[in-house]
């Protein structure tokens, strides 16, 4: 990498996991991080230093980075509040330069820079492959009435939303890729990068633009940009009645799907991972979806302990006695993300299975019917869970937030549940998120609970009735309250 570094004529080179488009969940062969250290995960960067790679990851992946990145690479394995890009900038130094892919970083992130020599490079030198991405788009809703000022939207969730159309010719993803210049009634959108490059670099006024969202090569051709936080993102977190509508018709679905894949479980012996989830994907699309909305995680006994396992092993086969955690979504007709996790047993379990399912169950039972008030946040219902299930049972962690935003992606914010300060924000009617506690220990198994959600009229609602899995439940552990607020849900 030395002689990269020198061909380039930087010090650092910076390597993300996103595409062009900044996200989230992008193919693995757009993605250069995974290119370069063999980590599939869906977050975390690497820093290529003269002699060193540096993986950073936060704790959902600690064992998987561990598992998968090549030899050589430092894996540096964030804890909860530690922030990837501060990490970094203990690394390097102030004089030296960091080469970063100006289309692969946001404008905001690369202002955290500020004080660093940094140098902006045209072409990803470790991955520059962008997967062609269909043109042939469905319409979902009605585009949404929004006549701002002159604004330019590059982020895809935002120009989904206010176009009304869905694309599901590609996997994990009903997003349309285009970008848009929105001024009063007028809208235009662009479908490749000539076109948008075209149009920023003749535009001679204002434009306002979120830094957190464009990208930094985006930014550079615009002649008078103004950084304004972006309204749609705030737009699209309030569903609308037709949307909560379209998530109960999805979810539904999903409930038979995961349904399907309990009882298959339960009447067939010797499954292996990986036919339990290609089994889970043809209840999915029995049940009418148009495609997953990320890669199903299905994860026997330790490996259930990676919060975000992806492998899906034809090796590991669930035996009597076992534990199979099951993380699973898709994509109906609306395109909005559906998302649920179950765990279930096969045969008898143990008491400490028992004990740790049960724990996760009321923590989940507590925040579910968290008493919100007016200015309740994410960051009060995640609390409310850490406290429940920090050091609740020795060797076990919970070591993520509690819930995230859905919509058309699967990962979306606001509303967030974590202790981050976006998780601060108030909880409003009409948000959907996801309620989902954990608890993890790598020589044993993980187990984690996961129910979508909306908040409506001060409540909050779940949008999944699948039901809970009655032989790991110890009874005796829940509180007379808990008892009653079980009984909204199916036990199997």
């Amino acid at each position: 990498m030395n002689n990269l570094l020198k061909q380039l004529e930087v010090d650092y080179l910076l390597v993300n996991s996103t595409n062009k488009f900044l996200a989230e969940y992008s193919d693995l062969s757009e993605n250069a991080r995974y290119t370069l250290t063999g980590f599939s995960g869906s977050t975390g960067d690497a820093l290529v230093t003269k002699d060193k790679i540096y993986l950073f990851v936060d704790g959902r992946y600690h064992i998987q980075a561990d598992n998968e990145a090549k030899d050589g690479v430092i894996v540096v394995k964030l804890q909860l509040g530690q922030k990837q890009d501060e990490e970094i900038r203990k690394i390097i130094q102030p004089d030296k330069i960091l080469g970063i892919v100006g289309k692969k970083v946001s404008q905001k992130r690369l202002e955290g820079f500020d004080g660093f020599k940094v140098k902006l490079l045209e072409k990803d030198y470790i991955n520059d492959y962008t997967k062609p991405h269909n043109e042939k788009w469905e319409k979902a809703f009605e585009p949404v009435k929004y006549n701002p000022e002159p604004t330019f939207i590059s982020n895809l969730e935002e120009v989904s939303y206010l176009t009304g159309y869905r694309d599901f010719s590609s996997d994990n993803s009903s997003k349309i890729w285009a970008k848009m210049f929105l001024n009063g009634e007028e809208r235009i959108l662009f479908r490749n990068d000539e076109e948008s490059d075209k149009f920023l670099s003749s535009f001679d006024k204002e434009i306002f633009v979120d830094k957190n969202s464009i990208n930094a090569h985006d930014y550079s051709l615009i002649k008078y940009p103004v950084h304004k936080p972006s309204e749609v993102k705030m737009l699209k977190s309030v569903k609308s009645n037709e949307e909560l509508d379209s998530y109960k018709k999805a979810f539904e679905g999903t409930d038979r799907a995961v349904f399907a894949i309990r009882k298959f479980i339960e009447e067939n012996d010797n499954l292996s991972e990986y036919e339990i989830a290609e089994q889970l994907k043809k209840e999915f699309l029995n049940s009418g979806a148009k495609s997953l909305s990320f890669n199903s995680i299905v994860a026997i006994n330790e490996n259930s302990a990676l919060a975000h396992y992806s492998k899906c092993s034809k090796d590991v086969i669930l035996k009597d006695g076992d534990l199979v955690l099951i993380d699973c979504g898709a994509y109906y007709e609306g395109g909005l993300a559906t998302d649920i996790t179950r765990v279930f047993v096969k045969g008898t379990p143990n008491e400490l299975q028992k004990t740790v399912y049960t724990s996760v169950l009321k923590t989940f039972l507590n925040c579910f019917n968290y008493p919100l008030r007016k200015n309740t946040t994410g960051f009060d219902i995640d609390t409310k869970a850490h406290t429940m299930l920090d050091n609740s049972i020795p060797g076990f962690v919970f070591n993520h937030g509690l819930g995230h935003g859905i919509g058309i992606n699967v990962h979306e914010a606001p509303p967030n549940l974590s202790q981050n300060e976006i998780a601060k924000g108030v909880i409003k009617d009409g948000m959907c998120f996801t309620i989902e506690p954990g608890l993890y220990n790598k020589l044993h198994f993980g187990v984690r609970l996961e129910n979508s959600c909306f908040f409506m009229d001060g409540k909050i609602h779940s949008f999944v009735k699948m039901g809970y899995e009655g032989k790991l439940i110890d009874y005796g552990m829940l509180s007379e309250q808990e008892l009653n607020w079980l009984k909204e849900f199916e036990i199997l």
